[in-house]
């Protein structure tokens, strides 16, 4: 092997160790960031468990050989004598190129706390790859079909997403929430509503999670034939029992006993256990959801790591074929070595570890609130769309990120368009947008940059790892406490930011004042509309202080308080979610009569008076 190919080699395993950091990074939100969001589990429980079943999942349950052609995107007949050398070693240097370019895209995107596709990052990168093949060999390449189901993914697994999640949480609202006897109700329907859920996550854990180890056992003896449980991608049919089903009876057995198992001991559980009695600030419901939840987000974490492994694995075990083989020559399959999954698995729990709480906290926390029911329903309505477009009968690629992301926001949807911050998801929508043709742009300027030749992507990819460094040293815009409260420019004196969020917090204030004299009103069988009508339009200015705070946070780059400007637009909107909550409650005193029912009344009257309260003492702390 000569000398710059042993180099080369290097500076790949380099690439694909930071495309494995990258996915641990910022697809760890899928697996916890609602448990997170819920308070279910810590920040540092969730970094730890996330690290713990995503190394796991990657290293004992992900396939042992891999498509060369990652993704199906590239549409390349091996028995073509274009399939040269000449022509693997371009792409080899082309799935650097490509892995190089998804990887920076998701450190731009993790850095700002963006959730994005990982798999469309690299299906983007070698999308680009394949349009300069393309051009260079005056051949058809990509296989647009595939980059139609990835469009068409964008808006259809959020979109299912969504509904799943939102009618989830609804379901769970009537049956159990809006119960006289909620807990009561909880302890005997929880351990039904287990059953579906584990049921759909068996099905996915062996269709997702296991198809590698599914396929070893097969090629082992262990098992007769992989078809017998995993799902049959040319001519299936819906028949269960039929050798070529889509959904194999030994699966549905196999999920219905895990998720029988499953309602069993979730009934022992709460059996023994007194849900009433408070722990981690939890009780009754939420607490049982709780236990559901952190359980679903430990499986999500093992399948994404035997899943997504190969966004970075897969391309390294093509490059590791061309350039260590002698012919030099490209196959449909690769073998992927030990020593290759170890590192995709340390890569994705390093990930994890060092900058994962950064998507994890804009899913859990920034686009709606989160309670473990909500997180529950949300985790369920992901699960179960991953597991519906994942079969052969549909075989869209859909990414995790976008479906989870878009059953966050059908469960903030259920408890109104108030509860969401469509600002947070409207950047979150355009990050996906821009996944694809961001990172087939930057595979496209490493390779042109490197003109197929091995020395020039020597030389290029450490400086493409020092322009990403220094971009991202620089992106760090911090808000500087001395300079947000000083005049900024001119002799008269400019409103700071602090002085804004101050404002904002006395029109919150204002906005509870009213709406508690709209409750005792209402209480009182007094008319509370002139209060109702005063809480919203106190609402309306909070609202509009609020975007004045966001316009001169984000315009001047003066301040800086060792909080970055993202964290003090997020702590905006929390405190304007509060104004909301009062407006929500004055709306309702508007729609319907209250119950005829003093004690009741009385209840309300005092929980208004402690909100008031509250508040007012935190509009004390921010002066």
């Amino acid at each position: 092997m000569e000398p710059l190919t042993v180099v080369l080699i290097g500076l790949a395993l380099i690439v694909c160790a930071y495309m494995a950091w990258n996915i641990g990074a910022n697809d760890v939100a899928n697996a916890m960031g609602t448990s997170v969001g819920s308070r279910a589990l810590t920040l540092k429980q969730a970094v730890i468990i996330a690290a713990v079943f995503e190394f796991a999942g990657a290293f004992f349950a992900g396939d042992a050989v891999t498509d060369t052609v990652r993704k199906g995107i590239l549409s390349v007949d091996f028995a073509d004598p274009m399939i040269d050398e000449v022509f693997s070693t371009d792409i080899a240097l082309g799935f650097i190129a490509a892995m190089m370019a998804a990887a920076t895209w998701l450190t731009i995107a993790t850095r700002y706390g963006l959730p994005v596709s990982t798999t469309h990052s690299i299906i983007g990168g070698i999308l680009g790859v394949g349009l300069i093949l393309e051009v260079k060999y005056s051949t058809s390449l990509i296989d647009w079909e595939v980059v139609r189901k990835v469009v068409m993914s964008w808006v259809a697994s959020p979109l299912m997403g969504g509904l799943i999640g939102f009618f989830s949480f609804i379901i769970i609202k009537m049956l159990i929430l809006d119960n006289d006897n909620p807990v009561e109700r909880s302890m005997w329907l929880a351990p039904i509503l287990a059953f579906p859920t584990f049921f759909v996550l068996g099905l996915a854990l062996q269709y997702k999670a296991l198809k590698g180890f599914i396929s070893k056992a097969a090629s082992n003896g262990w098992i007769e034939d992989k078809n017998d449980w995993l799902p049959v991608k040319e001519n299936g049919v819906f028949d269960p029992w039929a050798e070529n089903a889509w959904i194999p009876i030994n699966s549905i057995m196999l999920a219905a006993v895990i998720g029988v198992i499953s309602s069993v001991v979730l009934y022992a559980v709460l059996r023994r256990i007194d849900i009433n009695e408070e722990k981690r600030g939890f009780k009754g419901v939420e607490r049982i959801f709780v236990w559901l939840q952190i359980i679903t987000a430990a499986y999500v974490a093992f399948a994404h790591g035997a899943n997504d492994r190969s966004n970075a694995i897969g391309p390294m075990a093509a490059v590791w074929q061309v350039l260590s083989s002698e012919t030099g020559q490209l196959a449909a399959k690769a073998e992927i070595p030990l020593w290759l999954v170890l590192l995709g698995s340390a890569g994705i729990a390093v990930g994890v570890l060092t900058w994962g709480w950064r998507v994890m906290e804009t899913i859990g926390k920034k686009i709606t609130d989160i309670t473990p029911t909500r997180g529950f329903a949300a985790e369920f309505g992901a699960a179960t769309t991953i597991l519906v477009f994942s079969m052969p009968f549909l075989a869209v690629p859909v990414s995790t990120t976008h479906t989870l992301v878009g059953a966050v926001v059908g469960v903030g949807l259920a408890g109104g368009a108030k509860a969401v911050d469509f600002r947070v998801f409207g950047k979150i929508a355009a990050s996906w947008v821009a996944s694809v043709p961001a990172a087939a742009f930057g595979a496209v300027v490493l390779f042109v940059a490197s003109g197929g030749d091995v020395l020039n992507m020597i030389v290029i990819l450490p400086l493409a790892f020092i322009a990403v460094g220094v971009a991202i040293w620089k992106s760090g815009s911090e808000i500087h406490v001395e300079d947000a409260l000083s005049d900024v420019g001119g002799d008269g004196h400019t409103v700071t930011p602090f002085e804004l969020f101050h404002e904002h917090a006395q029109a919150v204030e204002e906005t509870v004042e009213h709406m508690l004299a709209a409750v005792n009103a209402a209480c009182d069988d007094e008319d509370a509309t002139e209060a109702i009508e005063m809480t919203i339009k106190t609402e309306l200015k909070a609202d509009y202080v609020k975007a004045e705070v966001r316009r001169l946070a984000m315009n001047d780059r003066r301040f800086g308080v060792h909080v970055s400007i993202d964290d003090f637009l997020y702590m905006v909107s929390r405190q304007d979610r509060i104004a909301d909550y009062a407006q929500n409650v004055a709306e309702q005193l508007a729609f319907r009569p209250l119950l005829d029912d003093d004690e009741a009344k009385s209840n309300l009257k005092t929980m208004a008076e402690a909100v008031s309260e509250t508040v007012a003492k935190y509009e004390d702390a921010v002066e």
